[in-house]
């Protein structure tokens, strides 16, 4: 019988291939604008060995619906609201731009409660503590679609729909109020490792704002660089699984 916090477990928690009932959980976390099927051939890639789950935040695709969490403390606490409800496993994050800073949040209220993971992979984002001016979330309609021209993360074709950008664009604004907003303490560190992958061209990160992330964590620390901008996992897909098959391996 399904229960009313089944049905909203479904809402976040995507799952799109079986997985062995003793397998390793990776967690996805998607960047600003996207959603949980970003994640799909992640899930091909790493299932039955592997438990992967992507998660869906409010205000895309089916739950387009709903309106969007935009704070990402607020939407930080409702994904630790339903990751604490599973059951207890070896479990890795993995967050591309706004998803990077997700996942840590994610991963520091966790550990406040006894369930963290054991390694966090931000990908695509600059240090927790870091800072900058960005103002995006203010722009027009246009302004926001310029800036994803710039950072390559849509496609063309989708960026010429006109119908599929008006149910895109009030997500976008969201999630980009969400993590333009968003301020973390310089102190702030979570005990599990960290593993950064960034791209040697991307206009939101550099790599001295990438070093920052060791800061904030008291366990291993790893910088992986990549050729390309902030999307550059999209053309780097293999080396990207090649760091979360390590992640999700037995420790040695």
């Amino acid at each position: 019988m399904t229960t009313a916090a089944d049905e909203i477990a479904a809402r976040w928690l995507r799952r799109y291939h079986p997985a062995h009932a003793d397998a390793v959980r990776l967690v996805c976390f998607p960047h600003a604008g996207g959603s949980a099927s970003f994640y799909h051939p992640v899930s091909a890639r790493f299932a039955p060995s592997a438990e992967v789950i992507s998660l869906q935040y409010p205000g895309r695709q089916d739950r387009r619906k709903e309106p969007c969490v935009a704070d990402l403390g607020t939407l930080a606490d409702q994904i630790t609201e339903q990751l604490l409800a599973l059951d207890d496993r070896p479990t890795v994050f993995f967050g591309h731009s706004m998803g990077a800073a997700l996942a840590f949040e994610t991963a520091w209220r966790l550990e406040q409660k006894g369930a963290g993971p054991r390694e966090v992979l931000a990908s695509g984002r600059r240090a927790p503590s870091t800072t900058r001016a960005e103002e995006v979330h203010l722009r027009d309609d246009d302004g926001i679609v310029a800036e994803m021209k710039r950072l390559n993360g849509t496609a063309a074709g989708v960026l010429g729909d006109e119908e599929i950008l008006r149910m895109a664009l009030p997500a976008l604004r969201g999630d980009y109020r969400a993590i333009e907003t968003y301020s973390c303490p310089a102190d702030r560190r979570v005990a599990c490792d960290i593993t950064v992958l960034t791209g040697d061209d991307d206009p939101l990160t550099t790599i001295a704002e990438a070093e920052r992330w060791q800061d904030h964590t008291t366990g291993g620390y790893r910088l992986r660089t990549y050729a390309g901008g902030h999307f550059f996992l999209v053309q780097h897909l293999a080396a990207v699984q090649s760091e979360i098959a390590r992640a999700l391996a037995p420790a040695s």
